[in-house]
């Protein structure tokens, strides 16, 4: 008698277990992180002048966001396989472009794994802080320690990756309610303090009293770059696209995990903001940026009593340690759909025969994002990787409004197969509305990046990004002809759909 579980598992290894839940949680903890507890306040010091345009910045970003989101869950009914962004765009408009774009998007996220997973002990440290375990926090500040619980950690989440969907699950799902509960202090202490209370705790703590500054001229080239940057917070909602091999039914689960994605990370991120500034005048928040780097939890320490600032910080460790399992099982699927159409090394979609998960992929993912710990260490600057990663995303995201438009015209069988909005007016409206906005919102991030100062070239994202397309474009070439040589039809395998 076949088990139900054999009877889900299907010919390339992987099996059908995530559910809705486990879906929508792959989303948003792929969203909520570092940004919702950093980027809403350091983007004063990012685009000076945004001062208390910082909200409206965040709405309009979410625009172009949803545009993409619903380009996503269009292509995702008709195509759920696993890399999920490479394989829409491998079968619905270029395989070249397909490649190069979630290439660059592995790349990048591959390096913010890193990142994130360096930037978690300083959060646990002050932890360790507000609990007055001095000594503690003394060891985590010292660079080897904190490289290797940062790889430590990386690694433990590479382990409940590679054990499987339930326990991906298990792990992720209660982390992600417990950050919601954690994040709903700020919230609601955000709302119930003003800025009175916020003077009086400032001048009790630090002797100091600020004088609120006069809201600076609406710039309307500022206010675009601001939500350049906080469209980052949205990109997240890629990771349910990257889990479409493992979704259960998954023509309704995807757009349904990627619909309340968007929302629930939406509502939460501008409630969360929304409060912050509503206590912390934005002309405060705009002077400590210059002399250092501040989030969410520091800046509502002044008015909170010190058993909920150990709770609000104990929350933004959580909200980015959430970060790491959702972002390992996206980069780990593409090479997985790299390597089953043969151009990656087909060891690397090899599937664990109990597991079912693709753990070769996730190993070398691990390997990548340990790189990406080292790098932050010893670079010193790892806002250089989020911004390769921006660009790469919304590279992908552009990509995928296109493909939403040419679907039909290269693939009509696939396009047959859509079951979200299957009106074409409407995937045409979506489609070219995200094209535009996004193309807008691209220029005006590699602008910024290409006129900002740096060091030296290399600290730009931009150029960085082109040599790894560059890259990529080597990789795709040689593979595509080694498969022409071995007689594969390769018009036909970039047509149909990996097999099940």
């Amino acid at each position: 008698m076949i088990s139900t579980s054999q009877s889900k598992t299907k010919t390339n290894g992987l099996v059908r277990k995530m559910g809705l839940l486990g879906l929508a949680a792959t989303g948003i903890c792929s969203m909520l992180g570092a940004s919702i507890n950093v980027v809403p306040f350091m983007i004063q010091r990012n685009v000076p002048g945004i001062g208390p345009y910082v909200l409206p910045a965040f709405l309009f970003a979410a625009i172009p966001a949803i545009f993409a989101a619903f380009a996503y869950s269009i292509l995702a009914s008709a195509m759920p396989r696993a890399g999920g962004s490479y394989i829409y765009a491998s079968r619905g408009l270029n395989p070249y472009l397909g490649f190069v774009a979630s290439f660059s998007q592995w790349f990048g996220l591959s390096i913010v794994i890193g990142v994130v997973s360096y930037v978690i002990i300083p959060f646990i440290r002050d932890v360790a802080v507000s609990m007055n375990w001095q000594e503690m926090a003394v060891l985590l500040d010292k660079g080897w320690i904190r490289v290797s619980l940062a790889i430590f950690l990386l690694w433990i989440f590479v382990g409940i990756n590679i054990r499987g969907a339930k326990s991906y699950e298990r792990t992720l799902i209660p982390l992600m309610f417990l950050m919601f509960a954690l994040g709903a202090i700020v919230i609601v202490a955000g709302f119930i303090f003003d800025q009175q209370d916020f003077a009086a705790g400032l001048l009790a703590k630090e002797g100091r009293v600020h004088e609120a500054a006069a809201s600076p001229a609406f710039s309307l080239d500022t206010f675009l770059a601001a939500s350049a940057l906080l469209f980052s917070s949205f990109i997240g909602f890629d990771s349910i696209a990257q889990a479409g091999g493992e979704a259960k039914n998954p023509s309704r689960t995807l757009p349904l995990a990627i619909a309340l994605a968007i929302i629930v990370v939406g509502s939460f991120y501008f409630l969360f903001t929304a409060a912050v500034y509503h206590t912390v005048p934005w002309s405060f928040i705009a002077e400590e940026v210059m002399q250092k780097d501040i989030t969410a939890p520091g800046m509502l320490s002044y008015v909170l009593p010190s058993s909920l600032a150990v709770a609000i910080v104990a929350g933004a460790a959580i909200a980015l340690i959430n970060d790491l399992p959702a972002m390992l099982l996206s980069v780990s699927r593409l090479m997985f759909a790299w390597a089953e159409d043969g151009i990656f090394p087909k060891k690397i979609a090899k599937v664990h025969s109990r597991r079912h998960t693709p753990h070769i992929a996730l190993i070398v993912s691990g390997i990548m994002a340990s790189i990406g710990i080292l790098g932050s260490h010893f670079a010193g600057d790892f806002f250089l990787g989020i911004d390769i990663m921006v660009t790469s995303m919304m590279v992908n995201f552009l990509l995928m409004c296109i493909t939403l438009l040419r679907l039909p015209h290269v693939n009509p069988d696939l396009a047959e197969k859509v079951t979200v909005i299957r009106k074409r007016s409407m995937q045409q409206f979506l489609g070219w509305m995200g094209t535009l906005m996004l193309s807008g919102f691209l220029i005006i991030h590699s602008w910024k990046d290409l006129n900002s100062e740096a060091e030296a070239w290399y600290f730009h994202s931009t150029p960085i990004w082109l040599i790894v397309m560059s890259l990529a474009s080597i990789i795709f070439f040689v593979k595509l002809a080694a498969l022409k040589k071995q007689g594969v039809d390769t018009r036909q395998l970039f047509t149909k759909l990996p097999p099940e």
